[in-house]
């Protein structure tokens, strides 16, 4: 009878609701100094569990996460699930003073949030200072029990890391462009899987090698956790077919090439279809940024076919992998076409009646030198300091308190709720920008929107010093891109250029350089939501605000009550 029972209940589960209960996965996470050897030097790098990247999170849809993050190293930590919703739950989200104090060293936190609704790649990354360069790891969701990829299953998955390797450490990379106003000192290396690849000194050893066979098709879940480079990505003689980005499926297509902004992430399906060989996978640079320096190195993994003949595998005495090309390094035009074929795999429901329409400009700007400083510290262009704003408001974060501190608990003195809707003046954003325009003013300025408003917000790049490709990040939401475009964005022409069909959802938009995107979301996630360009560089200038959305009626439409062990100030 027990069992009849038994089996009547999985068929009631299976055709009700039983998966709105998923797993519960607990992990503990402890940030330490650990000492990690690249390039011929060994650094005490700052890692999660002594790995570098550190652990991949595997759950699936509607599955919850608890983490405890101890801080056994030197510097504050957070902790952010990048692109993970966070309904509800912001005091989960991780970044510095915005939805949290940091965990100070010796101390710890516990990270518990639901994944809902999201399907693919995300990845959990430091959200302090520069400490994400080597705190990152993968965050992979797969389908409900019982659903399945909208692909034919791949009969393995690899996720492929690309990071940003300093010979040095980068927390005093970040400080001392901080005490100088200069840019800071570019990396000296790019990864794949924490492995910089067989074109650098002291790293064939250890090159990483990702298995593939015959007549298989693969997934490569593909992360750019670089801090400051958005990156090319591509396998000598293999095409990729698109099929996901930050954990939203794509209407499927085809490419050599892909082009990743930092923060963002590509699933793409790879076809064993050439002769058994190993072929090299390399990432390098995009630099849309003129005249300013940059990490120009190229870094390789091997794609291996498992029934190579032997004397490839051995790697000296065989035939170098085949080496693939990849685009210029200012290749804009690949970039554009590659983001230009994003599509939602059906027709979306994008916000048609617009509540709060946004005018955004992000770039960059010049400080001058305050007269209490020596020149020592103002080591920018002409004896400036590097500064950078969206709306000319630098983002200033605040020090005693948490933005969502002070919002749930109505502390005067930490924001304000003034920030611009629009700029406050208009210029030729795009063409040849007065000198009096560069300095923003510095400000903790924030937005404020009602629960379950449908937001547009254009973001439009400006050669204020250098027009540069701007990776933005909006926290707690993932958003529809239904336009981009190059100059300045006119609403009477560039309105009808919008998709409001298929366009592609992420939680992350590279804005083209010298050129414009529009997002498009509904405010339906109360708390306090940072907006900021991944480039951590850029962030440490202010390239930043941040949304606080409101509560809307009763339990459900309201932030949760903060955790009890919730770090103070």
């Amino acid at each position: 009878m027990e069992s009849f029972k038994t089996i009547l209940f999985f068929l009631i589960c299976s055709t009700m609701l039983c998966w709105v209960n998923g797993e519960v996965h607990r992990h503990q996470f402890v940030i330490q100094a650990t000492p990690v050897k690249r390039l011929c030097n060994t650094h005490m790098a700052i890692t999660v569990n002594g790995m570098l990247p550190g652990p991949t999170l595997e759950v699936k849809n509607g599955d919850t996460l608890e983490i405890e993050v101890v801080n056994k190293a030197r510097y504050n930590a957070t902790i952010h699930w990048h692109g993970v919703r966070q309904m509800r739950t912001g005091w989960a989200d991780g970044p510095e003073f915005v939805t949290q104090c940091p965990i100070r060293p010796g101390g710890s936190y516990t990270y518990r949030f639901t994944i809902e609704g999201q399907e693919g790649t995300l990845w959990w990354h430091a959200h302090s200072s520069w400490l994400r360069a080597t705190v990152y790891g993968a965050i992979i969701i797969r389908p409900r029990e019982g659903e399945s990829y909208p692909f034919p299953k791949p009969k393995r998955e690899t996720e492929i890391i690309l990071g940003e390797w300093w010979d040095a450490n980068p927390m005093d990379v970040v400080r001392q462009a901080t005490m100088t106003g200069a840019a800071p000192n570019n990396s000296d290396a790019y990864t794949i899987n924490g492995q910089p690849g067989d074109l650098y000194q002291c790293s064939s050893k250890d090159t990483t090698i990702v298995p593939i066979d015959v007549g298989e098709t693969n997934l490569l879940r593909v992360i750019n956790a670089a801090l400051n480079q958005p990156l090319f990505f591509t396998v000598a003689n293999h095409k990729f077919t698109v099929v996901g980005a930050d954990a939203s499926y794509l209407k499927p297509f085809t490419t050599s090439v892909i082009m990743l902004g930092p923060g963002q992430t590509t699933d793409v399906l790879i076809q064993g279809n050439q002769l058994p060989a190993r072929y090299y996978m390399a990432a390098r640079a995009y630099q849309s940024a003129q005249n300013a320096p940059f990490d120009n190195t190229t870094t390789t993994a091997i794609l291996e076919y498992k029934s190579a003949p032997c004397p490839a595998k051995k790697g000296i005495n065989g035939p170098k992998p085949i080496m693939p090309s990849l685009p210029a390094y200012n290749d804009t035009n690949t970039v554009t076409s590659f983001s230009q074929s994003l599509r939602s795999p059906r027709k979306v429901e994008v916000p048609t009646e617009i509540d709060e329409s946004l005018f955004f400009t992000v770039g960059l700007g010049l400080n001058n030198c305050p007269p209490n400083f020596p020149s020592s510290r103002c080591q920018g262009p002409n004896g400036t300091r590097f500064t950078a704003s969206m709306n000319n408001v630098s983002f200033v974060f605040p020090q005693n308190f948490s933005l969502l501190q002070a919002h749930q608990h109505g502390i005067p003195g930490v924001f304000t709720t003034d920030f611009p809707a629009t700029p406050p003046l208009k210029f030729d954003y795009t063409g040849n920008v007065s000198q009096s325009l560069y300095q923003p003013v510095p400000g903790t300025k924030l937005y404020k929107l009602k629960y379950g408003s449908k937001v547009q917000i254009v973001l439009q790049d400006t050669s204020i010093v250098t027009p540069e490709n701007h990776p933005i990040h909006l926290h707690g939401y993932d958003f529809y891109i239904v336009a981009e475009g190059f100059g300045n964005f006119d609403p009477k022409t560039d309105t009808s250029k919008f998709n409001l069909v298929d366009p592609p959802q992420r939680n992350t938009v590279g804005v083209p350089v010298n050129g414009w995107a529009v997002i498009r979301f509904v405010a339906d996630n109360p708390g306090v939501w940072i907006m900021h360009c991944h480039l951590d560089v850029h962030i440490t200038w202010g390239l930043a605000m941040a949304f606080v959305v409101e509560n809307g009626l009763g339990e459900l439409q309201s932030l949760q009550a903060p955790p009890p062990d919730l770090p103070i100030c």
